[in-house]
Formats: C-alpha cells, sequence, structure tokens
C-alpha cells in the first residue's frame, strides 16, 4: 500500500509537492519525512547517483526515480509489490513533466505545485489495491522489470550525510570553543597584568597623597 509521495528538485533538494493526505493513517508519518528529506539533501549532494533505488526502512520501503533534475518518490509497505510502485512513480513522472517540466529550474518556493496533489490521490487510488485486473496486468508485464534495481537500508545510505553533518558540528564546536579559549586567554593576560602593577599603582597614589598633604600643610 502506498503511503507517502514526495517530489523534490534534486540539484538543492526543494520539496516541489507531495500526497497532502498522505500518512494520516500513520502516527510515525513525520519520522518518516523527516528521513524523506534527509534523502533528497544527500540526492542534492550528487551522493546517490543511481537513477533508480529502493531504500528499506523500517516496516516501509522507499521507492524513487530521478529524471532530469526532479526525484520522484513513494514509501509502500514492505509487501507491496515493487514494479508497481515504480509503475505509479512512472505515471507521476510522466503527468509532473507533461504539466511543470519547463517551471521545474526556476521554481523558488517550496510546494510550488502543491495543486499536483489532485493527481497523486488519483494515481494513488488507481495503485492501492494490487487485485485489481489492471494491477494485475501491471505485473505481468514483461516489458517493466525492476529486477536490477539496487535495494539498500536507510542507514547505509542516509549514513554518508549524517557523518558530514557530524564533522560539520565538530567544526563549528571547534570554532566556538577556540573563540571561548580566547576569551578566556584575554581575561587571565587581564588579571596578570592588574596583579603585577596594581601594587605599583598603589604606592604611587600613596606617594602622591602624602606629596600633595605636604603641600597643603606647609
Amino acid at each position: 500500500m502506498v503511503k507517502l509521495t514526495m517530489i523534490a528538485r534534486v540539484t538543492d533538494g526543494l520539496p516541489l509537492a507531495e500526497g497532502l493526505d498522505d500518512g494520516r493513517d500513520m502516527q510515525d508519518a513525520e519520522f518518516y519525512k523527516q528521513q524523506v528529506k534527509a534523502l533528497f539533501k544527500n540526492l542534492s549532494r550528487g551522493q546517490n547517483e543511481a537513477s533508480r533505488m529502493s531504500i528499506e526502512t523500517g516496516p516501509y520501503v522507499f521507492h524513487y526515480i530521478i529524471e532530469g533534475r526532479v526525484c520522484y518518490l513513494t514509501m509502500c509497505d514492505r509487501a507491496y509489490p515493487k514494479k508497481l510502485a515504480f509503475q505509479y512513480l512512472e505515471d507521476l513522472k510522466n503527468e509532473f513533466e507533461r504539466g511543470y517540466e519547463n517551471q521545474i529550474e526556476t521554481a523558488a518556493r517550496p510546494y510550488a505545485f502543491i495543486k499536483f496533489d489532485t493527481f497523486i490521490q488519483r494515481t494513488k487510488k488507481l495503485y492501492q489495491d494490487t487485485r485489481t485486473q489492471r494491477n494485475i496486468s501491471k505485473l505481468n508485464d514483461e516489458l517493466y522489470e525492476v529486477h536490477q534495481i539496487m535495494t539498500r537500508n536507510v542507514q547505509e545510505v542516509l549514513g554518508v550525510g549524517e557523518k558530514l553533518d557530524q564533522v560539520s558540528q565538530m567544526s563549528s564546536r571547534l570554532t566556538s570553543d577556540t573563540r571561548v579559549y580566547a576569551d578566556k586567554a584575554r581575561d587571565l593576560n587581564r588579571q596578570a597584568l592588574i596583579k603585577k602593577w596594581a601594587p605599583v599603582a598603589i604606592v604611587l597614589g600613596v606617594v602622591i597623597v602624602l606629596f600633595w598633604l605636604k603641600g597643603k600643610i606647609w
């Protein structure tokens, strides 16, 4: 069963459209949507160059197609036929290209093509029941094969991005720590100067006061 559907621009990971009703029957839908966004982020870095891939995550599987500058992704139950999932994505891709191909590069805000949800919902209904004659025919279609499409684990795919994020975070922490140490060093130097010259300043102050008093008396 199709659970989530999201479409994004590969060059920068900008989400372009998604199924608005998707995930309403899932308590952890937001968790998986965050994984999808992390995957789009990785794709924008060029870390996964396969144009078609399946990625296992918990009881579900992400399936995606990259065509030109766009990634079409859906999340299905593990038991859902892989062939149907990719044919569903092909239908989305063909319609999206027909309607928005010339606007993809200029889209400047997230979900610029949110109206595409109407087509997503209509198409998803056609693919929900794997036992319909239509879907059985698609499963038996020998012209569309998915055996060569790689299947990986989500930790393996997102791990590269997580490591890069960790390096970035470590770099930020080191920069912050360096500033803290520099501030502490300046404070210590200031305190050392005060300790060194404070007695001299006190003595000079006493001498000046004495001379001033002496002048007043005489």
